[in-house]
């Protein structure tokens, strides 16, 4: 400790005697001295002694002003006069997790249609319609919800109302779209069976959450998708499509009057169907043991990784310190696994963790990808950072930190008017308080060390973690012992719609 003690204050005295022999020769010299100066003395301490960052303002949102129809739909406006813009949003309570269970894919393949074509208008009515404002469409689905979007100039807010509710209410099916559609949907069905990491994502989603509406591949499968008739979109979209479970989330340089004029001339006349758009409550599956299986892809020449557990859903209260937890294991800003695999080891060239937070439970995964002959050690560095995280404490400027990070990166999804209608779709979505935001900056800095701890305890058990791995297993095979039982399935014999994975045809 001295002599560590006697190098730091060498070098703060060579300093000193730097700084002053060079203003000694700059007063000899008939140009200003302080710039040089203050550059070369300045930034010899800048190397020792870091700017001092404030903490970051809150960003102020407003809670939104919501109002209902008298079929139900849910109209929320949250007026941005920055811009002449508009964007409305509408999404219904139902995704992936309403698929038929016979036809994975159902509801991506509905929502893909809904500018396919309406009853008044063609595909191409649609899209010249839109491109002569300068505006854009977008549609899809995810586990919880289909949404259909329309952003215009706020002097085509008409329009986009017009539009918005035609696709929604009265898509056409068109059997020619269907079948391009379709055709489609398989081409990228068959790259993505090339793509490792889908594969790893896939078969770890359908392993912890067995048992649940979400453990199916939410894009489909190649079988299901060839036999989707226009009978099954139609009877997909009369049950679930309903202004009672829709949420329409007006965004932009509008009022609450014209909204709600807008809203009841375009889409006061959807008519609710009695007995119809019930709500989908998945019962949250138990914990399992530890279960780990390999997908054999022989001509691969690194291993895409997943290592997780089940968790819990968004509306949970568990979730926001399970987000600041997930920030310190592998979230998007400096975090554990990076630091451990990539900057410490050199196995990857990323390495991060992610929530998966549905409407009534979640999973919390790790995920990397290292050269073959590294996966095994990549394997236990994942572990062993989540048993740290379990069990121990996070220091309270570790704390700080992902605190700060998720305040200050909060003003990012409020960038746009399409990144405001989604994050009100989310709470609308997920039954969550409309003020949520408004009080998201005191709840994160309200958390503590032993609440994070809390929750880490709690999701990260090795005991019942799911473990994928997606490369050349014979490369790796000789230490699989070491994680348990394992399974090894080929990748041409993968069947994610089946209930062990493996495809049983001859």
């Amino acid at each position: 400790m001295g002599q560590t003690g006697k190098r730091g204050n060498g070098k703060a005295g060579k300093r000193a005697v730097f700084c002053f022999l060079l203003l000694s020769a700059l007063a000899l010299s008939p140009f200003p001295p302080f710039p040089l100066c203050r550059l070369a003395c300045g930034a010899a301490v800048a190397r020792d002694y870091p700017p001092e960052v404030p903490p970051p303002k809150p960003y102020i949102v407003l809670p939104p002003t919501v109002r209902t129809l008298e079929n139900g739909l849910k109209v929320v406006l949250v007026e941005r006069h920055s811009l002449p813009l508009i964007t409305a949003y509408l999404v219904v309570k139902a995704g992936a997790e309403a698929d038929p269970a016979s036809l994975p894919g159902t509801a991506q393949f509905v929502a893909s249609l809904l500018d396919q074509g309406t009853q008044e208008r063609s595909a191409l009515q649609i899209a010249e319609a839109i491109d002569d404002v300068g505006g854009t469409i977008d549609t899809g689905a995810d586990w919880d919800k289909s949404f259909a979007s329309v952003s215009v100039l706020t002097d085509h807010s008409e329009l986009a109302f017009d539009l918005l509710s035609d696709m929604v209410m009265r898509p056409a099916f068109a059997r020619a779209e269907v079948e391009r559609t379709r055709k489609r949907t398989l081409s990228a069905l068959e790259v993505l069976r090339n793509d490792p990491s889908y594969l790893a994502d896939a078969v770890f989603e359908r392993l912890v959450f067995a048992g649940t509406p979400y453990s199916h591949p939410a894009d489909g499968t190649e079988e299901a998708l060839r036999r989707l008739t226009v009978e099954n979109l139609q009877a997909f979209h009369s049950l679930h499509y309903q202004p009672s479970r829709a949420i329409l989330v007006v965004v932009g340089d509008a009022t609450e009057e014209q909204v709600r004029d807008l809203a009841g001339k375009y889409f006061g006349s959807w008519k609710a169907i009695p007995g119809k758009g019930r709500e989908i409550d998945p019962e949250i599956a138990p914990q399992h043991e530890r279960e780990v299986v390999i997908i054999d892809k022989s001509d691969a020449v690194q291993t895409e990784i997943r290592v997780g557990n089940l968790a819990v859903g968004r509306e949970s209260s568990d979730y926001d310190a399970l987000a600041a937890a997930n920030q310190i294991l592998g979230g998007p800003a400096t975090n554990r696994l990076f630091s451990a695999l990539r900057s410490e080891h050199g196995l990857t060239y990323g390495a991060s963790s992610e929530l998966l937070a549905y409407r009534r439970l979640g999973g919390w995964v790790a995920k990397t990808s290292t050269r073959t002959s590294e996966t095994l050690k990549a394997v236990h560095m994942i572990m062993e950072q989540r048993n740290k995280l379990r069990d121990h404490a996070p220091p309270s400027l570790e704390v700080e930190n992902t605190q700060s990070y998720l305040i200050g990166h909060m003003a990012l999804d409020f960038e746009t008017p399409d990144g405001i209608a989604e994050q009100t779709v989310e709470l609308m979505a997920h039954d969550l308080p409309l003020d949520y935001w408004s009080r998201f900056p005191e709840k994160v800095q309200s958390l503590t060390e032993q609440q994070l701890w809390d929750v880490a305890r709690r999701y990260l058990d090795p005991e019942s973690a799911v473990i994928v791995l997606v490369g050349n297993a014979s490369a790796f095979k000789k230490g699989l012992k070491k994680l348990g039982h394992t399974r090894v399935i080929p990748v041409d014999k993968l069947d994610l719609a089946s209930a062990d994975l493996v495809d049983h045809r001859p």
